[in-house]
Order: structure tokens, then C-alpha cells, then sequence
């Protein structure tokens, strides 16, 4: 009896979506689209960037309404006409950019909004409950920690137990794996699968292809708005999904050219930073990144690395240690002052931190270095060729823009990333500080990011590659350094790595160097 009723309750659809159009101004972004999940499963949800991924779900969500078509959850017809709604009829949501307060602590911002049982909120059970979720699905967070004190995997956390705490049926999942190790990954798959067989529906929307082979039951593919097919993970291989995503061949081969072991340009000798909350962040640590390698910093968000590519690019002073720069101590010095001396720097919030949002394209594009180009006289800009530059920078990094004073932020993640790094990589650069480079981006803008990487070293120069994509740091860097706690808990020939170490590294288990 009881698998007769699993069976039929696996059967049932938890969400219809039918012929579903959303267009904006410009831009079909779900163009009569069918997906459907079901009770009891992992469903994940591919496509590029601007395939319609994130619209489709807001949609369910109810932060948009759709042109035409029809919603049905668990079999009746609703109209989700707001995220409220949604959350009463059972549908969580972690959204691709986070809808948190800064102001306020971790556990006010997972109680924001929730249903109370009473006229006083018992704030002692609250943190009592979000602590247990915290440690069941492995997102270790400061409960009474405030949002803006956090790096961003450590919000991504906040957002994640936010929609736990609600007890979601319908369970909407945005890359919920990249801020966490390989144990971590193995544990939350372990409990997304249990809840899946409580009858709970997850949809697992990812760039990750092998992880939505390993964790789904089916796989949907968009692709310019349209769903292209619903698969099994076994009648698809990473090769196919590929090119069901992005249409065309991709999963070239990159070339690593091959050079003996050169001079330092960047060396971190007992370097101790201090984060937002004055305590250490970095206890000591040391490091060297070679001309023409990629040195890998693996870990799971907050354990030092937002602090440790600050304090590098001159945002944060160190409280002790030094930073040396081709031998030139860089200690302490402001950010221009960095930047003159060769130093790019990818952030990992694109948008808070890359660009300049409200400015135009290209603006963005001469920000760094309409100094010493683009000046025609004491106060104005040559304007001819700032827009020479600009479309010089546009066609070489393939940015996709109608219009070069349309404001950055109306760029998809994709070609924001692409901006930044026609921004910063567009002079002669000693070193490249990368941190979560590819995080959001789709398989056609992360091979291209790779790509920028790997010639960029190829051509000498040294880069720090800050990741929490175990797979990324694994493919790009010569060697890897394992963070954890502000500690650098081992180190990494690229030709006796050992992924299952390293993974147990990134969560704090030290292991002996024979094991």
C-alpha cells in the first residue's frame, strides 16, 4: 500500500504551467512555454542567461504576471498575483539576487514577513528553529549577525533557510550549491532527496550541469524563451545538455601552455585582516602566485576570502603581515594606487561592485583609464575617442549592446561580466585578483570567461582565482590553496590533486598529507 501510494502521489502535479507568454519591452522572454513538476521529485531547470529561467519563475513566484496562459498548483487554477500569495500557497523561492535588509540581523530577515502565531513574537524560538535548519542542511551562519556584514554565499545561506523556515511544499532553488563544499553539497542532496520523498517538489534551477544530472529526476531546457524538452538524466549526457542550452557545439578544449616555474609577482607573507566585525578573518596566512599561474583559492564562503581580495587590492588595511607586488611592498596602499601598479580585479557581486550601474556602457568601459586616454583638455572627455575605445573593447569581448549610453545595469549577468572585464583587463595588468568569476553565468559565458583567464596566464600573467566551483579551480589553476577559518589549510600541485581531500578541506577536516 505504501508504494502504490507513492507511486500515485509521485504521479500528481504539484506545478502546471501552461503556454505561458511574458514579453518585455524589446524581448520575448517566455515565449508559450509548458513546464510542469511534480510531487516527489527534483526537477531542474537549465538554460542560458536570458533564456527565460529566472522570468518563468518569478512568474510562479508571482513577481510577474504572465501576458497569457494558466498556473495550476497541486491541480486547481490559481492566480499568483503576488509573492504573498505564492508563499501561501506553499512556494518558496531563492531568488538570483537577494531580497534581504542590510540593516538587520539574520534571523530578523528570515522572521520578515512570516506568518505569527500570536501578538508577540518569540524571538528566542525563532533563532532556536533557524539554528537546527542551519545545522541540518549545512548553511553555517551567525544567527544575530547583521545582512551587511555578510559576503555573498553567506546571504545566499540566509536566503535558503528563509524559504526552509516557511516550510515551502513547492520549493524554487537558484544555485543553492555554490556557496557550499563538497560534503556540504552531498549532505543538502540528502536532505532535498528526503524531502523529495516526503512528497515536497524541488526545482532546482542551475548552471551545473553535472549536478542536475546527478540530483534531478527530470531536466527541462530552456532556450531563447522556449522550452525545448523535458529529459530524464538518463537519456541526456553533459555533451547533450550543452548543446540543447546554448544550440551549437561547445566544451572546447583550453590551452594550457606549458612554461617552467617563474618569478613571483605576488607574495603574502603572515598576513592577519580583520573583517567587518573586528575579529580575524585572515590568522597569518601566506602565499605566492608565480608570473603565468593561476594560483586556486578553494572554500566555502566566508572563511576569509572577500578580506583576503580586499586587502590585496588595497580595500581593506591588514592589521599585520605584508603584500609584496613584484617585490614592491603594496601594503596598505589605496585602491588607485594598486591599480596603477598593474593590479585588475574581478569583484564577486557584479553589479554592487563591478560597475557603476546608473552610468552608461561606455562610461563603464573608460572608467579606468579615461585619465590617461580620453582627456582633451583640464575638464572634458574626447568623446570620438572615448566611443572608438569603447566599441574597440565592445567587438573584442563580444558585449552584446544596442546602445553605448544605455545604463549598465540593463546588461544581462553575462555581458556585465564581459564589462568588467573589458573594463579591467583593457590595459597592461602584472596581476589578476578573480573572485567567483563564472558565478551565475551560463556554460557559453563561462567557457569564454575560462578562456580570458587561461590566455591571460598563458601570457604571464599571475592570477589569484577566489572560487567556491571546486570543478572551476580544478580545471584552471596550476596549483590550490584550501581555505578555511582564515587558515590555509593545505596546498596543491595541479598533478596530485585529490578531490575528495580537498573537498574535506573546504569543511574543516584536516587530513594527514599521506592519506
Amino acid at each position: 500500500m505504501i508504494v502504490k501510494g507513492m507511486e500515485e502521489r509521485e504521479r500528481r502535479k504539484a506545478v502546471e504551467m501552461k503556454n505561458i507568454v511574458k514579453v518585455f519591452p524589446g524581448v520575448m522572454a517566455n515565449d508559450h512555454v509548458d513546464f510542469e513538476a511534480r510531487t516527489g521529485e527534483i526537477h531542474a531547470l537549465l538554460g542560458e542567461n536570458g533564456a527565460g529561467k529566472t522570468t518563468l519563475m518569478n512568474i510562479l513566484y508571482g513577481i510577474y504576471r504572465p501576458d497569457e496562459g494558466e498556473i495550476y498548483i497541486f491541480g486547481k487554477r490559481v492566480n499568483i498575483s503576488s509573492p504573498r500569495m505564492a508563499i501561501k500557497l506553499g512556494i518558496g523561492m531563492v531568488h538570483q539576487h537577494f531580497t534581504l535588509v542590510p540593516k538587520l540581523t539574520v534571523t530578523e530577515n528570515i522572521i520578515l514577513g512570516a506568518k505569527s502565531t500570536g501578538f508577540l513574537l518569540d524571538l528566542k524560538e525563532a533563532k532556536r528553529r533557524i539554528e537546527n535548519l542551519s545545522r541540518e542542511y549545512g548553511l553555517a551562519i551567525n544567527v544575530d549577525a547583521k545582512v551587511e556584514q555578510l559576503s555573498i554565499g553567506e546571504q545566499q545561506r540566509v536566503e535558503i533557510l528563509k524559504m526552509l523556515y516557511r516550510n515551502a511544499k513547492i520549493l524554487i532553488l537558484d544555485e543553492p550549491t555554490s556557496v557550499l563544499s563538497p560534503p556540504e553539497v552531498k549532505r543538502l542532496f540528502k536532505t532535498l532527496r528526503l524531502m523529495a520523498d516526503q512528497g515536497k517538489t524541488v526545482i532546482f534551477v542551475t548552471h551545473k550541469l553535472k549536478e542536475a544530472l546527478e540530483i534531478s529526476d527530470r531536466i527541462t531546457v530552456l532556450r531563447k524563451g522556449r522550452n525545448v524538452g523535458t529529459f530524464l538524466p538518463s537519456e541526456v549526457s553533459i555533451k547533450k545538455l550543452s548543446k540543447l542550452i546554448v544550440g551549437e557545439e561547445v566544451g572546447a578544449q583550453i590551452s594550457r601552455r606549458k612554461h617552467g616555474r617563474q618569478k613571483e609577482a605576488l607574495k603574502i607573507i603572515n598576513l592577519t585582516v580583520l573583517n567587518d566585525k573586528g575579529l580575524k578573518a585572515l590568522n597569518g596566512i601566506s602565499l605566492k602566485v608565480h608570473k603565468g599561474e593561476i594560483l586556486g583559492i578553494a572554500g566555502v564562503a566566508g572563511n576569509g576570502q572577500r578580506e583576503l581580495a580586499e586587502a590585496i587590492i588595497g580595500q581593506r588595511t591588514p592589521k599585520d603581515g605584508k603584500i609584496l607586488l613584484n617585490g614592491v611592498d603594496i601594503t596598505g596602499k589605496t585602491p588607485a594606487e594598486v591599480k596603477s601598479l598593474g593590479v585588475a580585479y574581478i569583484p564577486e557581486d557584479r553589479t554592487k561592485d563591478g560597475i557603476m550601474p546608473d552610468l552608461s556602457v561606455i562610461e563603464n568601459l573608460i572608467l579606468n583609464s579615461f585619465r590617461e586616454k580620453f582627456i582633451k583638455s583640464l575638464f572634458f572627455i574626447d568623446n570620438k575617442k572615448a566611443k572608438e575605445h569603447s566599441r574597440e573593447l565592445i567587438t573584442k569581448f563580444g558585449i552584446k549592446v544596442t546602445d553605448l549610453n544605455s545604463r549598465a545595469s540593463l546588461l544581462s549577468g553575462g555581458n556585465i561580466q564581459r564589462l568588467i572585464l573589458a573594463s579591467e583587463l583593457s590595459g597592461r595588468i602584472k596581476l589578476l585578483v578573480a573572485c567567483q568569476p563564472t558565478r551565475g553565468l551560463d556554460v557559453k559565458a563561462t567557457e569564454y570567461v575560462h578562456e580570458i583567464l587561461m590566455n591571460l596566464r598563458n601570457e604571464g600573467v599571475a592570477i589569484l582565482l577566489i572560487s567556491e566551483d571546486l570543478d572551476e579551480i580544478i580545471k584552471l589553476s596550476d596549483r590550490i590553496a584550501v581555505i578555511y577559518q582564515g587558515e590555509i589549510l593545505g596546498e596543491f600541485e595541479r598533478d596530485s590533486v585529490n578531490r575528495e581531500k580537498i573537498g574535506m578541506l573546504m569543511a574543516g577536516v584536516r587530513v594527514e598529507s599521506g592519506d
